[in-house]
């Protein structure tokens, strides 16, 4: 079979662009090329051209790895996006992405590509750990190996803070107006997040440069979401057997999307409001607190109970019926911590969760959301847990959650699996000072980590209790005997 390089000859029950790919012009570098920006902020760009054209194509900008790059390179940009729903699959060929490049291999093209005045956004879904930032400051982590190089190095970076800082000083040198940084991770508002590591960056490299960022740069705040899984083997051979040819970049994602954005940029945006879900806003931050409380702690509470009980997809666990009420009931406490959003309700924003979460269609794994424990807990779990436990509402399902990572942390430590997770290595010794203790005394140690719990929360002897409560169950019965016997008030 042929390999997709062409829009030529695809089925007529392929989507396809709406817009004259051959005229288009790169407007956005994007970095962070992975299946999730593919299956959202892409596709969104590729409704904005149809509906209003415009130069808004995308290069894409992996820093490290080559494997996008290797794969798309060779399909001119194009790849399938495979929307797999309750009544079946459909594939749409995505075509805005104009070109990819791997950072470490050309520092040089890629810092050109910030400074062509045709660039208008850089956008951004790299992960939180990416970003290099301190968890219990919230400025640089200056121990950050990115960071540490960049600021050694500004004219080479090799971070995403230390290309958009080098980025702007380029323009700024030449006289033209900046891009505009779109953060598109799970980071709690996050457009100020990355102004203020930008900021810190660019002082400590020169202050004339801050001023000048301060005062002409726009940072919107942004929230995304799109169940987006790994593809897997299934996805490409689904995507070849649609299309007709062979597609090594086709990713898959569920019918769901939602983006809220800030409307601040310096030099124009595309048309996404002809998007679907899009939403501008001037608030973003209700949305996010929603979708991270109430979509991300969820998950992250599937992720770890999932994996505990040996549940491969997040459907599984939405089918188990030990798990699922516990599920249900963390997003009813996740929604009482939450104002009330006009429009919203959160009741019914829940039972469209559990729906999305139960689609067997998008094999979502645990494990795959189990990663990075200690970069999504804060916002999804701990903070959370704390603005319940003030407000005295119930806290057992957060403390289920957190105490269901411990157990994941401590099993994984004992049997010298390798843990995904940027302060691995230190959780590992937490685990080994404890050594099999009491779960109380394992509570104390994993909450150690820096930026992971707020004091207020750590030093709280309710939730301590329910924590070291919730992973005794979980040492001594699992987690469905666990789930079914722990109080939740």
């Amino acid at each position: 079979m042929t390999r997709l390089t062409s829009l030529a000859g695809l089925p007529e029950t392929v989507g396809q662009p709406g817009y004259d790919r051959d005229a288009l012009r790169p407007g956005i570098v994007h970095f962070g090329l992975g299946a999730f920006h593919r299956a959202h902020q892409a596709v969104a760009t590729e409704q904005a051209l149809a509906a209003a054209g415009g130069n808004w194509g995308i290069t894409g900008v992996n820093l490290r790895s080559r494997d996008t790059e290797e794969r798309m390179a060779p399909q001119n940009g194009l790849y399938t996006l495979l929307v797999r729903g309750p009544g079946g699959t459909s594939a749409r060929v995505i075509g805005c992405i104009l070109g990819v490049k791997t950072a470490r291999d050309d520092v040089a093209a890629v810092l050109a590509l910030l400074e062509d005045p045709g660039t208008r956004i850089v956008s951004l879904t790299v992960t939180e750990k990416a970003y290099g930032r301190d968890a219990a400051t919230g400025g640089l982590d200056l121990a950050h190996p990115a960071i540490a190089h960049d600021l050694a190095h500004p004219e080479a970076p090799s971070g995403v803070v230390g290309f958009l800082v080098e980025g702007l000083a380029r323009r700024r040198a030449a006289g033209l107006a900046p891009f505009t940084p779109l953060c598109c991770d799970n980071l709690p508002d996050n457009g100020h997040v990355l102004e203020r590591l930008v900021l810190d960056f660019a002082r400590r490299r020169d202050p004339g440069l801050a001023e000048w960022i301060a005062a002409n740069v726009p940072f919107p705040s942004t929230m995304v979401d799109r169940i987006t899984p790994a593809a897997t083997e299934a996805t490409l051979a689904d995507a070849a057997a649609l299309i007709g040819v062979e597609d090594a970049a086709a990713i898959e994602t569920e019918p769901f999307t939602q983006w809220v954005i800030e409307d601040r940029f310096a030099t124009g945006r595309p048309a996404w409001e002809a998007a679907e879900g899009v939403i501008f806003t001037d608030d973003v931050a209700p949305f996010e607190k929603m979708k991270l409380r109430m979509l991300n702690g969820s998950h992250s509470l599937i992720a770890y109970a999932g994996a505990l009980a040996g549940l491969e997809h997040v459907f599984d666990v939405m089918e188990d019926p030990a798990l699922a009420p516990m599920v249900r009931a963390h997003m009813a406490a996740a929604a009482a911590t939450l104002e009330p959003l006009p429009g919203m309700d959160y009741a019914a924003y829940a039972d469209a969760l559990a729906r999305r979460f139960s689609n067997r269609a998008i094999r979502h794994r645990t494990l795959q959301i189990a990663m990075d424990g200690t970069q999504k807990l804060p916002q999804r779990l701990t903070w959370p847990a704390l603005e319940a436990l003030q407000a005295g509402q119930p806290v057992g399902s957060f403390a289920f959650a957190v105490a269901a990572w411990m157990h994941f942390v401590e099993q994984a430590v004992a049997a010298a699996r390798p843990l995904d997770d940027p302060q691995a290595g230190a959780l590992a010794a937490c685990v080994a000072r404890v050594d099999g203790g009491s779960a109380e005394a394992m509570v104390a140690a994993l909450s150690a980590p820096p930026g992971l719990m707020p004091p207020a929360l750590r030093d709280n002897a309710v939730w301590t209790e329910a924590c070291a409560r919730a992973l005794a169950l979980l040492r001594a019965e699992g987690p469905r005997a666990a789930a079914v016997a722990m109080p939740l008030h």
